[in-house]
């Protein structure tokens, strides 16, 4: 059984800008090359998909079941793939992480982050009630994080109970960097999710909006999965959880996790504390312009040729934490 654990459902949404401009994933092409195209004259929209394009993406790539979450940013071209490279260098470097935080937390006043010196609007909260209309059409296949914000209009807890009994629930996502907070501001939902057992995954900023530690110190119980290979701390994140058996890294993001972060993570952390991720629809995309949705299980596969550390990698680690192992007990490893 393959899982990605971490894909961002992408569909139109409005923005918070005082404007009320309507933008998502056909309505505003990108600007960075003047027609509305990723690098090589490729439409952004192009490479995302609605619910059924992601199942044949699934049949194709051989993954089971996915995780999916609403969207907090509308599709954006990727840099070049020798630029990634170099700012992966910088990130995973202790000495360099400033130049990197320079280069990946460029926002606007207005609180929008800047990729390419475009300014993009950061949805405040993702819809869940999308997500949970596509696990519901799709009980086979999707299932659904539940996006929370302590500093947007919607109470995270209100909304963690709104869709905690719903089938196909996996626990919360929360974007510490993006959205501005300490992941202590979560403490209400972790202690939620902690009674439970059901996971937290959170992307985490620099300073304060990384500090996972002091929620941990609160609830230590809490099943915590840190995105992209712990980000931004990486080596000095590894070490920290080390001891922390109910912490987890996601190995999603081509843009922040490279194969070196990929080989050595699961070589210090072992196999059984790593997931596999896409964080799609972004990330690397093929000769035709569309999301490489298969780009990150073909790494893993080919990084680790051991079956037993796969099959732990690419599924059985996240059906474990989310408490699907018995759901999964007796499927085939075909496509279910």
């Amino acid at each position: 059984m393959v899982i990605d654990c971490h894909y961002h459902l992408e569909s139109p949404f409005v923005s918070d800008s005082d404007d009320g401009k309507e933008w998502g994933r056909t309505s505003q092409p990108a600007a960075s090359t003047g027609s509305g195209a990723c690098p090589g004259g490729h439409a952004v929209e192009q490479r995302a998909f609605d619910a059924e394009a992601l199942l044949q993406e699934m049949d194709r790539s051989g993954v089971n079941r996915v995780a999916i979450m609403g969207s907090i940013i509308e599709l954006f071209p990727e840099p070049p793939k020798f630029l990634l490279r170099i700012l992966q260098v910088i990130l995973e470097s202790r000495r360099l992480r400033r130049l990197g935080q320079a280069l990946v937390a460029n926002f606007t006043p207005r609180g929008e982050i800047k990729i390419l010196g475009r300014p993009y609007q950061i949805v405040t909260e993702p819809d869940n009630g999308a997500v949970f209309d596509a696990v519901h059409r799709h009980p086979g296949r999707f299932l659904g994080w539940v996006f929370v914000n302590p500093r947007g209009r919607l109470d995270p807890l209100e909304e963690l109970r709104k869709y905690r009994d719903e089938p196909g629930f996996v626990g919360v996502k929360a974007h510490p960097f993006w959205h501005h907070f300490a992941p202590v501001e979560l403490l209400p939902v972790a202690r939620e999710l902690a009674d439970l057992g059901k996971p937290l995954l959170i992307h985490c900023g620099f300073g304060l909006e990384g500090d996972y530690e002091s929620l941990l110190a609160r609830v230590p119980e809490l099943k915590l999965v840190l995105a992209h290979t712990g980000f931004p701390g990486y080596s000095d994140t590894w070490r920290t959880v080390l001891p922390m058996a109910n912490v987890y890294l996601d190995l999603s993001q081509t843009s922040y996790v490279s194969e070196k972060a990929t080989r050595e993570s699961v070589a210090y952390l072992g196999p059984d504390r790593l997931l596999f991720g896409t964080d799609g629809p972004y990330g690397f995309h093929d000769k035709e312009g569309r999301y490489d949705y298969g780009f990150i299980k073909r790494r893993i596969e080919r990084l680790f040729p051991d079956e037993g550390v796969r099959r732990r990698l690419l599924g059985e680690n996240f059906a474990e934490l989310a408490g699907l192992k018995p759901e999964l007990e007796g499927r085939s490893s075909g496509t279910a």
